[in-house]
Order: C-alpha cells, then sequence, then structure tokens
C-alpha cells in the first residue's frame, strides 16, 4: 500500500521556527544548487506560495526546508 505524503498525518501541523527559517536560509546562501524541476498541482502550489506568505519567506526557501526536514524523518525512521 502505497503512503503519498500529503496524507500523511505527520503532516497536519508543519510549523517552523522563524530563526530556523533565517538560520536555514543563512546556512544554504553560498552553497552551490543544482537547479530542479517539480510539476506540482496547481492547489497544492497557491497553498504553498500562501503559507509561505505568511511566513514572510520565498515560496522556493520553505520547499527547501520541507525537503531537508522530511529526508531527517526518513533518515530517523
Amino acid at each position: 500500500m502505497k503512503k503519498y505524503a500529503k496524507k500523511l498525518k505527520t503532516y497536519d501541523s508543519i510549523d517552523f521556527d522563524p530563526q530556523e527559517i533565517i538560520a536555514g536560509m543563512s546556512r544554504l546562501k553560498n552553497k552551490r544548487r543544482k537547479p530542479t524541476s517539480v510539476a506540482l498541482e496547481e492547489d497544492l502550489l497557491k497553498e504553498l506560495k500562501s503559507f509561505a506568505h505568511k511566513k514572510g519567506i520565498p515560496y522556493q526557501v520553505l520547499m527547501r526546508l520541507l525537503i531537508a526536514d522530511g529526508i531527517k524523518r526518513l533518515k530517523a525512521a
């Protein structure tokens, strides 16, 4: 049975500390990045942008933080 991230209960309450976001942005500022492409549903992208706007950060930064958090959770599991 496949599980999808948007259906996992662990993602019902994602809350990032503003200091963690700033630290994440600073830590990644001079790192080399490889451009990637991810096709997202329009509703999901609107939700992501809305959440990022409320936090006062670019949505791409929020995506990187969510991916990093997800990888950290996978490693811990």
